[in-house]
Formats: C-alpha cells, sequence, structure tokens
C-alpha cells in the first residue's frame, strides 16, 4: 500500500489525518508532538482515567529531550528527581558495587526518577494545548480498515454501543502489549514471557531511611531485590518469588511487611498503597507497519523493566515518527520515509531489549562476592561496548541505518545526536540550542555559512524542506549575521570538530542526517 506521491492539499473528506488507537504515555507523547505540529488528530481511549498504577521508574536525557522539543520538558522535571547513583549491596549493608552516572551531553538530566501517573497527567494537559488535537473517552476501536488513499476505524461507544466509523490518513496503534489492533491485522509477536514472577510494592515514604534516594539493587541468593526511590514521596521494590510460591503468598499488607522487614523497612517508614504481580515479557511484533497503520510502544515490542526503558522506548517511538508523518502529510517528503521509522527504531529497541535482559541476569545473580558482580557487569559493558555506565544512562544515542547521507560510523558525525550545550544570540540572548532549532530541519556550519557549501541541487533540495542555515560562532569571536549563533561553552564546535566536519544537517529529532565530506544530498 506505499505509494511515494506528494500530496500538497488536504483531504477533507477525512475526519483527522492521524487518529490515535489508546491514550497510554506513547499515544500521549505522539498527541504532544502531533498537536505542536499542528496535525489534525483524533484519539480513541476506553478509559478516561489515568491508570493509577505506576509502572515506569525513570526518563533519561533522550526522552527528555523529545519532550523539550514541545515546550514541556520543565513542568515535566517539577515532578522528577534526578537520580545521581548505582548501588548494589548484600542484606547485610556490604556494598559491591557502586555507579556514579554522569552528566549528560545531551543538554536535560542524565536520569531522573518519576511517579508515573503524575507524568501522565503533566503530558495530557501539554495536549490540552492544541486545539487540533480531539480526545475521545469511553470509545474502544473494535475495527481498522485500510485502502489506497485512507484508513477507516470502526469506534464503539462503551456506553451505549453505537459505532461509527472515523476516517484518517494514518492511524497509530498504542494500545498495549495485548493489541486489539495487532491482533486484527494478524501481525504476530516474535519472543517468550519469561517465567519469573515479581511482586511489586508501591508506597508512600513517611520517615527517610538511610539511601532511600539511591537506586539499589539488593544481591541475596535467596531473594534479590531492586529498591526504586520514585519521585514525589514514593518508594517501589520488586521482589522475585521462588518456584514454590504463588501471588496466594502475598495478598495481605502483612505478607508483605514480612518481605519488606527483610531490609529494615517497617510501617513507621512507608505506608502501602498498592502491589501487584508481573511476569515479564520479551516479545515483538514481526512488523510495525501496516499499509497506513503503525504499531507504536508495547503494541511493536515489549522488554524487561531492569533498564528502565519501556515507557521511554514508546515515546521515542512517537517522536520519531511523527515528524515523518508531518512533512509526508504536508507534501515535503514521500510517504516511502514512513518505512524508515520501523528500520531505525527497531535495532535500539533490541539494543536496549538485550541490555535490559542482561541487567535482569545480574540483579538475579545468586552469587555474593563484589569481584564476580564486577567481572558480570564488566562483562556486560564490553559484551555491548558501553561505558560506565551501562547505556542508555550515558551514551549519546544513535541510528544504526536509515534516513541519512552517508556512512555511518562511530567517528562520523552521521547518524549521531548532536549535543545540545547553551548558546547565545547575537542579541546575547542565551538558551539551549534546541530552543533556537525548532521543529525542522537545520545546518550548522563551523565558523562558516553551511549553505555555501552546498551545490545549487543540494541547497534546492534542502530549501524543500523549509531548511534553516546556522553558523556556529566562537562567544570569543564577533557574530556577523542574525542567523549565527554564539557556542558559549565551546563545546557545539569541539563536537563537529571531532568528527572532522565543517557542517552537519540536524533532523528535527536532533540525529545529523548528512555531513560535510560523507555528502550533504538529501537522503533518499
Amino acid at each position: 500500500m506505499n505509494t511515494d506521491s506528494r500530496q500538497d492539499t488536504v483531504d477533507t473528506t477525512l475526519d483527522a489525518e492521524v487518529i490515535l488507537v489508546g491514550y497510554g504515555p506513547t499515544a500521549v507523547a505522539a498527541a504532544n508532538f502531533l498537536g505542536a505540529y499542528g496535525i489534525k488528530t483524533i484519539a480513541f481511549e476506553r478509559y478516561k482515567d489515568i491508570y493509577a498504577r505506576a509502572r515506569a521508574v525513570t526518563v533519561n536525557d533522550w526522552t527528555m529531550r523529545c519532550f523539550q522539543s514541545v515546550g514541556l520538558d520543565t513542568d515535566l522535571l517539577k515532578d522528577m528527581d534526578p537520580t545521581n547513583t548505582l548501588l548494589w549491596k548484600t542484606y547485610s549493608g556490604k556494598e559491591l558495587m557502586r555507579i556514579d552516572i554522569k552528566k549528560s551531553s545531551l543538554g536535560q538530566p542524565s536520569s531522573s526518577m518519576i511517579y508515573q501517573p503524575v507524568m501522565e497527567q503533566t503530558m495530557r494537559t501539554g495536549v490540552a494545548r492544541h486545539a487540533c488535537v480531539d480526545v475521545q473517552f469511553g470509545k474502544q476501536v473494535t475495527h481498522v480498515s485500510q485502502d489506497a488513499d485512507c484508513a477507516t476505524v470502526e469506534v464503539t461507544d462503551i456506553e451505549t454501543g453505537t459505532k461509527t466509523n472515523t476516517r484518517a490518513r494514518y492511524v497509530l496503534a498504542c494500545d498495549g502489549g495485548s493489541s486489539g489492533v495487532r491482533t486484527q491485522l494478524d501481525i504476530p509477536l516474535i519472543g517468550s514471557t519469561i517465567n519469573t514472577l515479581w511482586v511489586v510494592i508501591d508506597a508512600r515514604v513517611k520517615q527517610w531511611w538511610p539511601e532511600r534516594h539511591v537506586l539499589k539493587f539488593w544481591s541475596d541468593k535467596q531473594r534479590p531485590v531492586v529498591d526504586i526511590p520514585l519521585s514525589m514521596g514514593n518508594h517501589r521494590w520488586e521482589f522475585p518469588l521462588s518456584e514454590n510460591e504463588s501471588e496466594k503468598d502475598f495478598e495481605t499488607k502483612e505478607q508483605l511487611w514480612k518481605m519488606l522487614s527483610t531490609m529494615g523497612i517497617t510501617p513507621e517508614h512507608v505506608d502501602i498503597h498498592q502491589h501487584a504481580f508481573y511476569r515479564h515479557h520479551v516479545r515483538r511484533a514481526a512488523h510495525w507497519r501496516e499499509g497506513r497503520v503503525f504499531l507504536l510502544g508495547d503494541a511493536a515490542h515489549m522488554m524487561p523493566p531492569w533498564a528502565g526503558q519501556g515507557m521511554q522506548s514508546g515515546i521515542r517511538d512517537s517522536f520519531n515518527l511523527c515528524w515523518k508523518l508531518r512533512d509526508v502529510i504536508r507534501g515535503r517528503l514521500p510517504e516511502s520515509m514512513l518505512d524508515t521509522y520501523e528500520s531505525e527504531r527497531a535495532p535500539n529497541v533490541a539494543m536496549i531489549t538485550e541490555v535490559s535482559e542482561e541487567l535482569g541476569r545480574v540483579i538475579k545473580m545468586t552469587m555474593t562476592g563484589p569481584e564476580k558482580i564486577k567481572a558480570m557487569v564488566g562483562g556486560l559493558l564490553s559484551k555491548f561496548k558501553l561505558p560506565m555506565p551501562p547505556s542508555p544512562l550515558d551514551k549519546p544515542p544513535t541510528i544504526g541505518k536509515g534516513w541519512v547521507t552517508g556512512n555511518i560510523s562511530a567517528k562520523s558525525a552521521v547518524g549521531q545526536m548532536i549535543a545540545q550545550p547553551r548558546v547565545a544570540t547575537p542579541a546575547g540572548h542565551r538558551c539551549r540550542l534546541d530552543d533556537l532549532l525548532g521543529h525542522g530541519f537545520v545546518m550548522l556550519g563551523d565558523e562558516v555559512d553551511p549553505a555555501s557549501l552546498l551545490s545549487t541541487q543540494e541547497r534546492k533540495a534542502w530549501d524543500a524542506l523549509g531548511t534553516r542555515y546556522i553558523t556556529v560562532r566562537s562567544a570569543d569571536g564577533s557574530a556577523r549575521s542574525d542567523t549565527d549563533i554564539m557556542d558559549m561553552e565551546g563545546s557545539l564546535l569541539k563536537w563537529l570538530r571531532d568528527r572532522k566536519t565543517k557542517a552537519v544537517v540536524v533532523r528535527p529529532d536532533r540525529f545529523v542526517a548528512a555531513a560535510y565530506g560523507s555528502g550533504l544530498s538529501v537522503p533518499n
């Protein structure tokens, strides 16, 4: 169903340009991005209330940079706590290993602890800024069909049972691991479910205890534990159950207190407000696009929680796909561009899933010696060629393949996410780099007008995408144009020079699409 034809006019017979199925974090993120782009969007969600159970626990610099692009990062960060350290310990208090999280080069906190229901509410409030987004609760998508021109979803009103049809150019299925859209499209899931059953205990802090703010992994032969300081005075523990234990053994708070008491936690420290049981999935959809329908988040992939990347991966799916949808809908890019959504996102998701599995093995290990745990973690880092701490807490993201020009390598700027230092305008206004880049394509030159490096044909092609041309100058020098930016820290010029390039073209998601020296043509 894919075509390369461009459409410069909006089909007035459609109800929307994009339909969102579901309204969890992945869909709400997409609604924020599409709303900021002015794309008419309708979201259908069965339940009006935000799911009360906090599932995700953390966000990192990459995710917050996505939200920065739509002016939502400051509001979100107000309700988050920084994560500075990861700690492995025994129940007896013996420290096995400590990892200090390094400062990010992406202009956002490297890692922050969240309380998911509050974060989702802030995200929903962000969507309310955009009149082009219509969110309809009490509605369930019960069927999806499509043709060469549009996709049609059948929507059932939960209260009345009334069925209606809604038409749009594209449908984003963000309806979770049990996705009804994925099932209807008969897209198989590949992978498995890990047999171990975990009990997750959520509590509210009453009285601080030593190292309450540190994310800890308790090493023990019988009962390893993940100990998580959520934001806004919330806390979580995750315990694996043994083969001879079941949910019936931990139904009451009295039974849960016995588990918490092994770490010295009593009713004086916290109030338990909920608990749940989980098995972790390692699954992915066989493909993420079926014509005009796309799978995002858990509908496309599920991973263990140990790297804290499940919810974040769905948000990044949304960011990657939504700016591409915008430019396809506006006629700037061919529809075949949308195929790069899976080719760019799937390798990153696969890598993070594997890292999560490896971290889970470390967490559930039965060894207690510091030399053994260090060897195990060191082997993990070596396997994935990662620095301390494990990616993605420390290592900037890259695109392995996708919509770029030239070869991707560790030494090239192509495919890398550009650093985000503080910069200044010629008039002296200081801000973060992204706050000046906007939503579109930008070409940055190292003390040179980057447009001067383009051939006539290249300039015409980038102009057609609305590209802006900016010269980066040293703060010790002089501005020569209103479009110059001053590199206050010198780190942006250093970033370019370390990669031996005079200029780069930065995509709306801050990945480098092309670089001087390896080709400046618009990617095919």
